[in-house]
């Protein structure tokens, strides 16, 4: 083993300049074993390797036979750190760029990974439609209305870490009997107050104890529970708190699956814990509370009297604890822990909510639309592994955890307002860029990841959640993203610092993504836990059908992620040009990028519906069903001129208009359902990005139908849209009708009344200054939004709602 070692790092020395990204630097030191180690510098593009040094900017421990794992491709270090067989101490950035210098070849599932669980019914829908929720960060509590998780298996309660749930009972009792609710008050994405009685409602009226909950969440959970004696004598109770914790993965939750897990329940003194392990991986649970009580396996019970008009409390903490190889919380000793405080978190959602431009709509379903999307947007965000700043989350209770094509939508959506969100979803896509040819998780070379998850089934490879690369859309729009931030931004260093990464995308788009060598970008299928998903934002298998209700099947070619490649194409020509001293390159992208379009515009069109194809499938048949995917190519400015009024005209035909906004299916299609999420469904953010392509393309009154109808949905959930809407019609339901199971919040929702904002003002940076020209409905009245940052500074931005003139026909 140490001949393969000391051979790997010799090979260091001889790394060409280019074979990294410039950055970060730093030095990284790898101690195996405790008796041998390696000092790699990492900067300008190389590394080189030493056995002496002293100074070490990250610190990676692990065992010889897990690095030899790791260098023959059996491994991934994400999973490798989250089962507790490597400890990494400072900055884990290093550590992400050193799995660039690994050999490519790579095969990382597990040999047996283990059953992932057996099927109950479908999660409760009754559990997200009437739960309360508070989250911050990754870490996140849903209850029932009174405050309480129940025992049921099958409902989505709970309290939520790095997608495993370490709390799947909290059940307050008092006097045995459950409690009622008299309030409820959301006082912040992260705390929440119940006012509450025993027993049933009927019990109100005589009421004389009442009991006060106030919770919180940021780096642990914490709760405070207040019982109120207003009796005129002195009351002796007894309070239950039932603790459990099935450590059940979200992926589990959501897909009605569970698996036994062996829970060890310890009491220590004043402590329970409650603990699971699997080899390695060792996740805990810690309750503690502030007043005596009598603590067992199952729970808390407190016997106290309180005296007449008198009040008693106790505040309970709950840690999550997630074990590295020396047993300690992995997070003690990275940069992006030590460096912050307990208060860091809710200090950042309240800075990026005041840095958000200020808005003054006539309009009110826009005015709280905005400002629910700005808290939220701000809220969403984990601190990871990796940075100090936040990693941008994409929704409750499902995608609280990095999901790329969520993040790359929203940052687009949210960067007039909160560009930020954009810096740090590239900075961490840079980074965990595809380096290996993988195919149990899909990566290769320049690919952009999709997914990042935490729980044990990604720790050992069972999935390939840890890092999984099987989207084929992601990696056009982290170059989309680049560029737009740039020209929002003027923050040219960051395009130069990318460099590197967008050679890499594009090489992705011209090679691998193409297998099939036809010019254009194709989607395999993969099976998940419970089904096949495909590699586009409509990832279910039936989701890309013929107009007879055939699927497409797999591989296909899908017309919007044909429209990401055009637009990344030149926009990787326009960086080039202007930031990276390469005009031959910028004029091979601008010759591509055209031919792709004439390609696409032959081979997708399909002159007997008047539509473009939703894709083409393997043996190049265009899939004739009608969807909304060929909206996103108004958003691309793929479509010529002489096709934009037929595409228009079929958007907003009966079959794909409900009213709230364009189906993912047309109604008249054989597959339609409206329950489908992806065969009926209305997704705000699909309808947000086709809004600002009509506006675009000078469709403005379209445009501002779709923004009216998600700004009247929002009306209906606070302001909060949920992930998608059901696809009935709005003049049959009146009221848009939720998925019960759907994400809220949602990143690209939470995102979509920032892009229709953006969409009815016609934002666009040009230079250093920002075109302004407006679209508003007349019924909207006045919008002004003040203080728009940008390459400008900041500047203001007027709109005065009027009738639309009749648009002139090409």
């Amino acid at each position: 083993m140490d001949g393969l070692l000391d051979s790997f790092f010799a090979s260091l020395a001889e790394t060409p300049p280019g074979r990294l990204p410039t950055t970060p630097t730093g030095v990284l030191r790898l101690d195996f074993d405790g008796d041998d180690t390696w000092f790699v510098t990492l900067a300008d593009g190389r590394a080189h390797a030493r056995r002496d040094g002293s100074h070490a900017d990250c610190r990676v421990e692990m065992s010889r036979a897990s690095f030899e794992r790791l260098l023959a491709g059996h491994d991934h270090f994400v999973s490798m750190l989250f089962r507790g067989v490597l400890s990494v101490e400072g900055d884990l950035a290093l550590m992400h760029l050193f799995r660039r210098l690994l050999p490519v070849a790579a095969y990382s599932g597990a040999t047996e990974p283990a059953e992932l669980g057996t099927a109950f019914a479908e999660p409760g829908l009754v559990g997200l439609q009437q739960a309360t929720r508070i989250f911050a960060g990754s870490l996140f509590m849903i209850s029932e209305a009174n405050g309480n998780v129940g025992t049921t298996p099958t409902t989505p309660m709970g309290l939520y870490f790095f997608d495993t749930r370490f709390l799947s009972t909290w059940d307050l009792t008092l006097d045995g009997e459950q409690l009622s609710v008299l309030s409820h008050d959301a006082v912040h994405t992260w705390e929440s107050r119940f006012g509450l009685v025993p027993g049933e409602p009927t019990h109100y009226v005589s009421a004389t104890t009442s009991i006060m909950r106030r919770r919180r969440v940021d780096k642990e959970f914490q709760e405070e529970i207040t019982l109120l004696n207003h009796a005129p004598a002195a009351v002796r109770y007894t309070m239950r708190l039932a603790v459990a914790a099935d450590f059940a993965e979200v992926p589990e939750v959501r897909s009605g699956l569970r698996r036994d897990r062996p829970v060890v329940a310890t009491v220590e003194r004043d402590t329970l814990r409650l603990h699971y392990k699997r080899e390695s991986l060792h996740r805990e649970t810690v309750v503690t509370a502030s007043e005596p009580a009598v603590i067992d396996e199952d729970g808390l019970t407190f016997t106290v009297t309180v005296e007449a008009k008198s009040a008693w409390s106790t505040r309970l903490r709950v840690l999550t604890l997630v074990r590295d190889l020396h047993s300690r919380d992995l997070r003690e000793r990275l940069n992006s822990s030590t460096g912050r405080s307990d208060t860091r978190l809710l200090t950042d959602i309240a800075r990026l909510t005041s840095s958000a431009p200020r808005l003054r709509a006539d309009y009110g379903p826009l005015q709280q639309a905005y400002e629910r999307s700005v808290h939220d947007l701000a809220a969403l965000h984990y601190p990871g592994l990796n940075y100090l700043e936040g990693l941008p989350a994409t929704g409750l209770p499902w995608s609280m955890t990095l999901l790329v094509r969520e993040s790359l939508v929203s940052s687009f959506q949210a960067l007039p307002f909160l560009p930020e969100r954009a810096a740090r979803t590239l900075r961490i896509l840079a980074l965990t860029q595809g380096a290996r040819d993988d195919p149990f998780r899909g990566e290769q070379p320049g690919k952009i990841v999709q997914e990042c998850r935490y729980g044990d089934s990604a720790a050992f490879n069972d999935t390939p959640e840890s890092a999984n690369f099987t989207a084929v859309d992601t990696t056009a729009l982290f170059v989309i993203l680049l560029d737009e931030y740039e020209r929002w931004t003027g923050d040219a260093d960051v395009v130069r610092g990318y460099e590197y990464e967008v050679r890499a995308a594009i090489a992705w788009l011209d090679g691998p993504a193409d297998p099939h060598r036809t010019g254009y970008v194709w989607a395999g299928c993969e099976t998940s836990r419970t089904e096949q998903v495909g590699g586009t934002w409509r990832s279910s298998a039936q989701a890309i059908c013929f107009a007879d209700g055939r699927p497409a099947g797999f591989p296909q070619a899908t017309c919007e992620v044909q429209g990401y490649t055009y637009d990344a194409k030149r926009r990787a020509a326009r960086m080039a040009r202007l930031f990276w001293g390469d005009p031959e390159w910028a004029d091979r992208l601008d010759r591509e990028a055209a031919e792709l379009q004439d390609r696409f515009d032959r081979d997708f069109w399909l002159p007997e519906r008047g539509h473009y194809a939703v894709a083409l499938s393997v043996d190049g048949r265009p899939v004739d069903g009608l969807a909304s995917n060929m909206g996103h190519l108004l958003w691309s400015d793929m479509v010529p001129m002489s096709r934009r009024d037929d595409v228009v005209r079929h958007l907003f035909g009966p079959g794909l208009w409900s009213g709230w906004g364009i189906r993912t299916v047309a109604e008249d299609e054989p597959g339609y359902n409206p329950l489908g999420r992806h065969t009926g469904a209305v997704w705000p953010w699909d309808n947000s990005v086709i809004a600002w392509g009509l506006c675009r393309a000078g469709f403005r009154a379209e445009a501002a139908r779709i923004a009216e109808g998600m700004l009247e949905a929002s009306r209906y959930f606070d302001g909060r849209l949920p992930a998608y809407l059901t696809g009935y019609d709005r003049a049959a339901t009146k009221v848009p009708v939720p998925y019960g199971l759907a994400d809220s919040p949602y990143a690209p929702s939470s995102g979509t009344p920032l892009m229709v904002l953006r969409t009815l003002l016609g934002l666009e940076p040009y230079a250093n200054h920002l075109a302004v020209e407006a679209g508003v409905p007349e019924q909207m009245g006045q919008i002004e939004l003040l203080d728009i940052p940008g390459r400008w500074g900041y500047t203001d931005a007027l709109g005065r709602g009027r009738a639309f003139r009749p648009r002139r026909t090409p």
